[in-house]
């Protein structure tokens, strides 16, 4: 395979790292994400960030990402479930980390050594992780860091306003725990009515809290959509989706100021692993649900659905060579999709050509959000899916590559 300048090869073997392990991969623009932070953070007023990283950072790769957002500034990180966090903390990582659904009783221990705070819903909850507190009795310095949701109208957890006052003096009172924090999400950003209400309800917590005499917490409300749409900045913002450069769908006005902020930070790319001519009236794949229709020449990419490139995707998606559109044809495998080069200018397509599924190439792009329209899912479920097993480049703001990640480890 040719290194050309500027290719991924030569990228890599400027960097002093290994060739990659197979000719598909993704491309990770850490400048873009340090960008995306600052905007964010423009956004909110200039309030703490807590950037999402659950979902192995939103198919990013949690642990490179985690530790960008650190140096780029981010006061600390927010994450779905424990393992997530201790995943963090094992890789050396001693940001504050909070964790956003409730956690086993049995890992509260951990959660007490590793100073991972973790989420109270309601009464139930709150005085199981209370109970196993008490049986951990670790050294004063490590209580258990919680915060408080609170249900404003998701209808998914959390402690009714009423129940807020109650638990917080609970937990006020326990000997082994402490309040950090209290906090909701939002149902439909952009819908004000929905979230005017749900911020009333939130505001009726704390007040009941202060009316009964104890200390407001450190209050977060808004996530992408909140933040975008100018949600109530509050003491903090836990920006998920738009931390990687991508708005949520549902978000039909937002201000230019902010698109013109995020910049997409993944792209996926592969080269061939075959090109051949082929006979017209020959099937592509399984099924098939694709004859070519005249002598066609047909690139095969090797990565499928086991690498989160939807089968939904199939006689649907495209792809980019030479700035060119190219169609995918044929059902996607687990392990390949096939792309039909015949109508590219210039000199066949061969194994030496880069091609973009996710990305910029020349004039053109190909988005997360094309392929969500594409396989009639949300973008969150795109780049969620790309599978462990698609190496994972790098680079900083220069192009110059950092840090690699396969299956094997990471090297950088």
């Amino acid at each position: 395979m040719s290194a050309r300048e500027g290719s991924i090869e030569a990228r890599l073997a400027t960097a002093g790292l290994p060739p990659l392990p197979r000719s598909a991969w993704l491309e990770l623009d850490l400048g873009a994400l340090a960008a995306n932070l600052a905007s964010l953070r423009s956004l909110a007023g200039g309030v703490p960030v807590h950037p999402v990283v659950k979902g192995d950072a939103y198919g990013h790769g949690a642990i490179p990402i985690a530790q960008a957002l650190v140096d780029a500034g981010a006061e600390g990180l927010s994450v779905a479930t424990m393992d997530e966090a201790l995943e963090l903390r094992e890789a050396g990582l001693t940001a504050p980390i909070r964790v956003l659904y409730p956690i086993p009783p049995g890992v509260v221990g951990q959660a007490m050594r590793k100073r991972i705070t973790v989420a109270a819903g309601d009464a139930d909850t709150t005085r199981a992780l209370l109970a196993a507190a008490d049986a951990e009795g670790v050294p004063e310095g490590h209580e258990l860091l919680i915060e408080i949701e609170v249900e404003t109208g998701l209808g998914r957890g959390g402690a009714m306003p009423s129940e807020v006052a109650p638990i917080v003096q609970r937990i006020d009172a326990a000997a082994h725990a402490r309040l950090v924090g209290m906090w909701t999400h939002l149902q439909a950003s952009e819908d004000g009515g929905i979230t005017g209400d749900q911020l009333r309800r939130f505001d009726e917590a704390a007040g009941l809290v202060a009316a009964a005499g104890h200390a407001v917490p450190t209050r977060h409300v808004a996530a992408s959509g909140g933040v975008l749409t100018g949600v109530g900045a509050f003491d903090g913002i836990r920006p998920g989706l738009s931390t990687y450069g991508i708005l949520p769908d549902e978000l039909e006005a937002v201000p230019d100021e902010a698109r013109r902020g995020l910049r997409p930070v993944m792209s996926l790319h592969a080269r061939a692993a075959r090109v051949a001519d082929l006979p017209a009236g020959y099937g592509i794949s399984y099924g098939p649900s694709f004859r070519t229709q005249r002598p066609s020449r047909i690139a095969t990419l090797p990565l499928g659905y086991g690498d989160g490139f939807a089968r939904a995707l199939a006689n649907r998606a495209e792809a980019l060579v030479r700035g060119q559109r190219v169609p995918l044809v044929g059902n996607v495998t687990m392990d390949a999709v096939m792309a039909d080069v015949t109508d590219v200018p210039g000199p066949p397509v061969d194994l030496d050509d880069e091609f973009v599924l996710i990305g910029v190439q020349g004039n053109e792009m190909i988005t997360v959000e094309d392929l969500a329209r594409q396989r009639t899912t949300n973008t969150w479920e795109v780049v969620t899916s790309m599978s462990g097993r698609l190496p994972r480049v790098y680079h900083a703001a220069t192009g110059a590559v950092v840090g690699m990640r396969t299956l094997t480890g990471w090297r950088g």
